[in-house]
């Protein structure tokens, strides 16, 4: 069949629907006319003033001192030849995220009880949101371009999707019993034999490069979609330093989990993943905790509607009925407890921002929300149901109850975010900055890609400084890089224009 157009896979498998908004491609051609924004053919490079303010408190009186410090960011043009490694092929986020990208790089329908279905990437939000960038003179009216066009990123589909067949069986992966639950075993059926982990990591090691050189990859990105395992204890002198860490994964310690074996070794190999301290040294991009938006997002946004609406959220209680064979791992204790621990910080922010509201807590205090474990009913349902209850104080001395009940197919919501995730990666390992006034070299940004926050429902930030947990706020931290690189200035919802004669 031939193409229809640029927007159009060239495939036999082509459908007779056009391509879904979000899935079709389209050339870079945000151009910003700026004496801030100059371009060459390998880089984009801006000017960018980081606006903020020093507070002083003393007896009671706040004194303000706004601050200013002019930054350059530069951006190579040329997107890198990406990979995904996906620890965890097999399960639902991997079969699912393979199988869609086939579908939409084909734009292959099929029918459900609900009628002709169409791949597209809706979830996404470099594919399925926009970004404020202007307003169109003489109307006022604002313009508005999908994230994704920003700047160059890896959209291309021949880039990022190869056919189901030649996926193959997946690589044999590291299984240490104690990290998931017993009811796992009979599921670990593809892994590297022996105990010795430094092999282990070694084995992993060669797997990236070979991935990397058969697919001629200039970059990789290693993404965790495997069973959620227990928490790792953190002893000193085992895994409390990166040379500690080094050691205790060739002495095989017992509390040296898989992930942490995947996170070394591609780190070691300048691939993104974690380990904050070891990717500090070797200065590859990484981003953690775990990714899963509706739930945790679905806590987080409302309760800081509540609290910036001056109503006190007094407690918030989930339930969550799994389904798949997450819920089959989660029924373990401990991995459960490894749950319920990353989801327990997720309304801190908010809450720490209105002392007119709540106390500085004790540091023995006990977090204000609580997951409660639902029964694990069938490992081949792909459905799973969330019940949140806040339970909020409101004027002099009232009380409000707001239930909120959450259903949904959690690999569907996952996947886009697993792309997102990607391409958003490899974007931020070509983007580097110096401060104007230093001239000194342009540096890659600090390997803990905070920036990917939005995204993560427990994300970890630079040591020393806060987790925003607040989704507005992650977007729009997000939102307002993308445009620093390209010199746009943040959005701003004052639209002094409409309030001025």
């Amino acid at each position: 069949m031939a193409s229809s157009g640029y927007s159009t896979p060239e495939s036999e498998l082509e459908s007779v629907l056009p391509v879904h908004s979000t899935a079709a491609r389209r050339p870079y051609n945000l151009v910003v006319n700026s004496d801030k924004t100059q371009y060459t053919s390998d880089h984009i490079t801006s000017t960018f003033v980081n606006r903020g303010a020093e507070v002083t408190l003393v007896d009671g009186a706040v004194s303000v001192t706004p601050t200013a410090t002019q930054y350059e960011f530069q951006t190579q043009r040329n997107v890198n030849r990406t990979g995904l490694m996906m620890i965890g092929l097999g399960g639902n986020n991997g079969t699912t995220l393979a199988a869609t990208i086939t579908a939409n790089r084909h734009n292959i329908v099929w029918h459900t009880k609900g009628g002709v279905q169409q791949p597209n990437y809706i979830g996404s939000l470099l594919r399925a949101s926009t970004v404020q960038i202007g307003t169109e003179p003489g109307t006022g009216k604002e313009v508005h371009v999908p994230i994704a066009d920003v700047l160059p990123m890896a959209m291309e589909r021949a880039q990022v999707a190869p056919y189901l067949a030649e996926l193959g069986a997946p690589l044999p992966s590291i299984y240490y019993p104690d990290f998931i639950a017993a009811n796992q075993e009979a599921r670990a059926d593809n892994v590297v034999p022996g105990n010795d982990k430094q092999a282990h990591l070694e084995h992993l090691r060669a797997d990236i490069r070979k991935f990397k050189l058969d697919n001629q990859l200039s970059r990789c990105v290693v993404f965790w979609t495997a069973n959620t395992e227990r928490y790792s204890d953190i002893i000193a002198g085992v895994n409390d330093t990166a040379d500690n860490l080094l050691a205790a994964i060739k002495s095989s310690h017992a509390e040296v989990s898989p992930s942490t074996l995947f996170a070394v070794a591609a780190i070691l190999e300048g691939e993104p993943f974690r380990v904050i301290e070891l990717a500090e040294r070797h200065q590859p991009s990484l981003a953690a905790m775990t990714s899963s938006l509706a739930k945790p997002s679905c806590k987080s946004v409302f309760a800081e509607f509540l609290v910036n609406a001056g109503i006190k959220p007094l407690s918030i209680a989930s339930y969550n009925h799994l389904g798949n064979n997450d819920g089959h791992n989660l029924s373990a204790e401990r991995q459960f407890k490894s749950k319920e621990i990353s989801k327990s910080s997720v309304v801190d922010d908010m809450v720490n921002a209105n002392r007119l509201l709540f106390k500085a807590p004790a540091a023995d205090a006990k977090k204000g929300t609580k997951e409660a474990k639902g029964e694990h009913p069938d490992p081949h349902c792909r459905h799973q149901r969330a019940i949140d209850e806040y339970y909020s104080e409101i004027f002099c001395g009232g009380r409000s109850t707001i239930n909120i009940f959450n259903e949904c197919e959690d690999s569907l919501l996952a996947t886009p975010l697993i792309l997102d995730l990607t391409i958003l990666t490899e974007l931020l390992t070509r983007v580097q900055y110096r401060k104007t006034d230093e001239k000194k070299d342009f540096a890659p940004l600090y390997s803990v890609l905070s920036l990917l926050s939005y995204m993560l429902k427990a994300p970890l930030v630079k040591p020393g400084t806060e987790v925003v947990n607040s989704l507005n706020r992650q977007r729009n931290a997000l939102e307002s890089f993308l445009k620093a690189c390209v010199g746009l200035e943040s959005n701003t919802d004052l639209l002094l224009d409409t309030r001025i004669w």
